[in-house]
């Protein structure tokens, strides 16, 4: 089960005075993807080393909640893993990134975290990073970036601020807990290309190992995001299911989410 984590902030390159009432941020002209490398922002070039030294404060920033959390590893959750070969070939992707082997759920230390955010920051990934009902740390759009720890790092914030960065107290979009958490099986026409769903049906009174037993999950899991659903589990899931499944017919996908 996923509880509240106590204190939620986004840590950001934007400064929070320039938002407005609802708010959005008012400078149209800022730099929010490194795609934007080599543009002209503002009237100048933003460049590489520019990036590089955003990024570092994240990266170091990120480190510096984790260790006043006294977290020493996190478990990646609802991987998303797609490099392209133009990806392999962009001066943003680094050799070192070969030496991942990311899975879901795997449980990664501080040295393979920092690769794993830059790959995140640089678009070539997304997945959460995850220490059960202690710390996260979520990545979003515009280059956006929310902590969560049940420990106030009150140094951790003054060390973000002092390099560069802006840290609020916020609640982040993709933190959602057991109680906000729903769980579905959906499914789609395997002669569909597209993979649209046309049907769905919500799974109740499912104990969670048992979930992670199907799924080959840590105790920790919190059994949210995406995954297929194989013909040799049809057995379990179908019990819990009006919907007559048909693997000849249609492809299954379990889905967890708010």
């Amino acid at each position: 089960m996923v509880k509240q984590i106590n204190f939620q902030w986004c840590v950001t390159k934007f400064n929070p005075d320039f938002r407005d009432e609802n708010g959005y941020y008012t400078i149209a002209e800022e730099w929010t993807c490194p795609s934007e490398i080599g543009e002209f922002i503002n009237g100048k070039e933003f460049t590489f080393h520019e990036y590089l030294q955003v990024e570092t404060a994240y990266i170091n920033s990120m480190i510096k909640f984790m260790e006043e959390s006294n977290i020493d590893s996190l478990r990646i959750l609802q991987l998303d893993k797609k490099i392209s070969e133009e990806d392999l070939t962009s001066p943003l992707y680094e050799q070192e990134f070969e030496k991942l082997v990311l899975k879901e759920d795997l449980l990664v230390n501080k040295n393979e975290l920092r690769l794993i955010c830059k790959m995140i920051l640089r678009n070539f990934i997304w997945c959460k990073l995850y220490s059960k009902d202690q710390f996260f740390i979520h990545f979003g759009y515009d280059y956006y970036m929310y902590i969560g720890s049940n420990v106030n790092c009150q140094s951790a914030i003054q060390f973000a601020e002092s390099n560069g960065l802006f840290v609020e107290q916020c609640t982040s979009p993709y933190f959602f807990s057991e109680e906000e958490t729903t769980r579905m099986i959906q499914w789609n026409e395997i002669s569909d290309e597209d993979k649209i769903v046309i049907g769905e049906e919500e799974l109740v009174s499912i104990p969670l190992d048992d979930y992670r037993r199907i799924f080959n999950l840590s105790a920790e899991h919190p059994v949210t995001g995406y995954f297929k659903i194989e013909k040799e589990q049809m057995g379990f899931f179908q019990t819990f299911l009006k919907h007559r499944m048909n693997f000849c017919k249609y492809e299954y996908c379990f889905c967890g989410e708010k």
